[in-house]
């Protein structure tokens, strides 16, 4: 039986997401601004809740197209506040498109939205070796200097936290346990051959 880290339980979702994408770096635009929205999401709730409806996410938010999202108004913030499929608040929908619009502005100035956030690691994943949850810090020098930057770009939902959990989600950081067998399977990604 697979050693997995024990916050990730024992949903078939969580699992898969646990296997094939918690901690594997993304450098694309896209999907980093899919995850910065869903972990902001997720302020208040649980991750297993955002994962349920990220289908849905995608579905009323243009595929995380952040170019469209940017140009989105008052009809389009009603829109979403009448779709059951996502969190339903106010404040989260607008800070997306806010966020849209701090991607572009983003890319503007550092040529990708990926460069920008992987600056704060060196472009390079720092690999951890907890042994337990409890060693796992819940936010970083990093994650916050990454939140400070993100707000001076008038981002939402970006405190160091959540800019953590993001870190995580997207491989900047490899914090699966060292018995979770997924702790070398993300380092190798990384090792020279």
């Amino acid at each position: 039986m697979k050693k997995r880290c024990g916050w990730c339980g024992k949903d078939p979702l969580y699992i898969e997401y646990h296997d094939q994408e918690w901690g594997v770096p993304v450098f694309d635009d896209r999907e980093l601004f899919e995850m910065l929205v869903l972990e902001g999401a997720q302020a208040g709730l649980s991750w297993i809740t955002i994962l349920r409806k990220r289908r849905n996410y995608r579905r009323a938010f243009d595929g995380f197209a952040f170019e469209r999202i940017a140009g989105y108004g008052e009809r389009d913030i009603g829109r979403l506040l009448g779709d059951p499929g996502i969190v339903r608040n106010r404040r989260k929908i607008e800070s997306t498109i806010r966020n849209a619009r701090g991607v572009l502005a983003i890319q503007g100035q550092y040529g990708t939205f990926s460069d920008f956030l992987w600056s704060f690691v060196d472009k390079t994943p720092r690999q951890n070796c907890w042994r337990a949850l409890s060693d796992v810090p819940v936010s970083t020098k990093e994650s916050d200097r990454m939140s400070k930057e993100l707000k001076r770009f008038g981002f939402g939902f970006v405190g160091s936290t959540i800019c953590y959990a993001f870190m995580q989600s997207v491989g900047m950081v490899n914090d699966h346990l060292t018995e979770c067998f997924r702790h070398q399977e993300v380092l190798r990604l990384f090792s020279p051959d």
